[in-house]
């Protein structure tokens, strides 16, 4: 099991992901365990749609991308071993860094993000 101070690293490691993405999003949570990006107003949810966060949990480390969430086709063009680590729809969880995963997760953010933007959400 991961300790609390490995944890941060692989926080601090995603938290970069997002940052370097982040554009014209809104920093909703910016604290030592959460990192969230809001997009724009929705006006059928009355309220900003969540673009992406990070978050420590107990054991593992949460990185949520809200666009793989809206897009199969985004889903498909993910690593098997990327995809072994999604838990639920949009939600990858990690214990340690993993450079070429997290290579690809920023691939994958940006093209997210790309298509968010693409849907007026920022």
């Amino acid at each position: 099991m991961a300790t609390r101070a490995e944890l941060a690293v692989v926080f601090a490691a995603l938290k970069k992901i997002l940052e370097r993405h982040a554009g014209s999003f809104t920093v909703a949570a910016d604290t030592d365990d959460r990192y969230s990006l809001a997009g724009g107003w929705s006006a059928k949810r009355k309220r900003n749609i969540p673009a992406g966060w990070v978050e420590i949990q107990k054991n593992y480390v949460s990185y949520h991308l809200m666009p793989v969430y809206a897009s199969p086709a985004l889903r498909k063009t993910m690593s098997p071993e990327l995809g072994q680590r999604m838990q639920g729809k949009a939600c990858f969880n990690f214990t340690h860094v993993d450079r070429k995963l997290f290579a690809e997760l920023d691939r994958l953010t940006e093209a997210g993000f790309e298509q968010f933007r693409k849907l007026s959400f920022d």
